[in-house]
């Protein structure tokens, strides 16, 4: 037990971190014990849960086509936890990107607001893995989800562009998340350990970031997020969900970066 709450807060430091641009707070981050012990918590496939055990969309049966994952049917909860949608007789056959969409519409909020959707009150993201670390996706900007398909590399691109997927008639530009979020701890030891299943698309836009396991829809009052106040180094991240030790994606930001070839460091 000691040594889990440790890790918790050597990756809540490292969160944390990420969120400010205080390079005093970087710098001790960097200091040899604490590197030691964050580099054995990101190598891990996934961190544990202490509110709940997370629900992984299964993958769909072997086909020639492949096709968006489908989801077991999920207990009731209560609380901020939310289920990813029921399913149904009438909505079985519906890929979970569709399902998830109608979701988000009975929030009933416009998002070519001036402000973002999801800070006007209570709001749904999408949680997921990608190499021990959670990120976010908020519902309202959430373009989809398929499983990784084959991928055609291109040459004269950032290394944490793994290349193009087509997926219908949609080319997809597919994005290496761990190599773009943490280019600091990617190493050939952290690629051999990936294992990609699935592609979120963000937005409207054709980029897709890659991750290994889908864990719940969770709703989230504006209290439970360390927003970011100001502009800086990172303006990926749209804030720090603190009770899920996990970074929320600021999605237009995140796109702007990818748009202009920048990576996390940008």
């Amino acid at each position: 037990m000691s040594s889990l709450i440790a890790s918790q807060k050597v990756m809540q430091h490292y969160l944390s971190a990420l969120l400010t641009d205080d390079g005093a707070t970087e710098t001790s981050l960097v200091e040899d014990a604490k590197t030691r012990e964050l580099n054995r918590i990101l190598a891990r496939a996934s961190l544990p849960e202490t509110d709940t055990a997370p629900v992984v969309a299964e993958k769909p049966a072997a086909a020639p086509v492949v096709s968006p994952p489908t989801v077991r049917p999920q207990r009731s909860v209560t609380g901020s936890e939310v289920a990813a949608p029921e399913i149904t007789a009438t909505n079985r056959d519906v890929p979970i990107a569709e399902r998830l969409a109608a979701a988000a519409q009975t929030q009933q909020v416009s998002t070519e607001t001036t402000t973002k959707a999801y800070r006007q009150g209570r709001f749904q993201a999408l949680f997921f893995s990608v190499a021990g670390l959670k990120l976010a996706v908020p519902l309202t900007e959430l373009g989809g989800i398929h499983q990784l398909g084959e991928i055609n590399s291109l040459f004269g691109k950032p290394a944490w562009f793994k290349g193009l997927m087509l997926y219908r008639e949609q080319k997809i530009s597919v994005v290496d998340s761990a190599r773009w979020v943490m280019p600091e701890k990617y190493d050939q030891q952290l690629q051999q350990k990936l294992n990609y299943q699935y592609v979120i698309m963000l937005g409207t836009s054709n980029w897709g970031l890659t991750c290994e396991t889908l864990i719940n829809t969770y709703t989230l009052e504006q209290d439970e997020v360390k927003w970011r106040e100001t502009d800086g180094k990172r303006p990926w991240m749209a804030g720090l969900i603190k009770k899920h030790m996990c970074v929320l994606v600021d999605v237009d930001a995140m796109i702007n970066l990818l748009n202009r070839g920048q990576s996390i460091n940008a």
